[in-house]
């Protein structure tokens, strides 16, 4: 067509950029640890990312039973370990019943990745019953 021009960038500058795009994640994700637990039909999500200290952590009611804590130690994209805590609410002082650690090397991925599997805990006199399972996502290596 007369009067109709178009300019194409060099062959090169087309191979690079296609490669930048090919090799450069989409989505840079920080990790993300995602629980989910349930007590008496009634089920929290519980969402967490890295922290550098643990120690400040609260931990989670659930239920006015139970109590969870959820630590992912890390920084940006990497995850040193991550520790979840399960209490009995006891009269004195919570009584731990479980304490779970996990370390690398974890799958790098975008998308969740299972980590515990679905874990069943009972206490107290009435053995009442804690379900929980989290996944983690976002792992660089």
């Amino acid at each position: 067509m007369p009067g109709m021009f178009v300019c194409l960038p060099p062959k090169k500058t087309i191979t690079f950029l296609l490669t930048v795009l090919l090799l450069t994640p989409l989505a840079q994700a920080n990790p993300l640890l995602h629980c989910e637990v349930t007590y008496a039909g009634s089920t929290q999500v519980i969402e967490t990312g890295p922290v550098a200290d643990p120690y400040p952590v609260q931990s989670i009611d659930i239920g006015g039973r139970f109590w969870f804590k959820p630590v992912m130690v890390g920084e940006g994209n990497r995850v040193d370990y991550v520790k979840l805590y399960a209490y009995l609410d006891a009269q004195k002082q919570p009584l731990l019943l479980q304490e779970a650690i996990y370390r690398p090397p974890f799958p790098a991925a975008t998308t969740p990745h299972p980590l515990t599997g679905e874990q069943h805990l009972y206490g107290g006199a009435l053995e009442r019953e804690l379900i929980y399972s989290c996944t983690l996502q976002g792992v660089q290596p």
